[in-house]
């Protein structure tokens, strides 16, 4: 089955939504009909250990950590996946973030 649409889930901290969502806009990818920036996103909680080999944004090394981030959630052609990946981890501040990316039927 072929998809046009997907769906993009990103776990960041709030203050790269901004960021992020003007990189995107500036190439078109925010647009839906008459309008643009098109996006949400949620507060979340999430934890996480940064193993011995990292080098964590936020956290101590081999410590659990727990925090309140943002899932920022947007659709996009299925052709521009791979520019918006990289737009993404050119400004993301996680060494391992977390991207989604889901089919969408509609």
């Amino acid at each position: 089955m072929e998809y046009k649409f997907v769906k993009f889930e990103v776990l960041l901290p709030e203050e790269y939504i901004e960021t992020i969502r003007d990189k995107l806009n500036d190439i078109g990818v925010l647009t839906l009909g008459h309008y643009d920036n098109v996006l949400s996103y949620s507060l979340v909680k999430g934890y996480w250990r940064p193993l011995e080999q990292s080098k964590p944004y936020n956290g101590l090394v081999n410590e659990i950590s727990f925090d309140t981030e943002c899932k920022m959630e947007f659709r996009c052609l299925y052709t521009r996946v791979e520019e918006v990946k990289g737009i993404i981890k050119a400004v993301h501040p996680y060494e391992e973030p977390v991207v989604n990316i889901i089919p969408l039927l509609n």
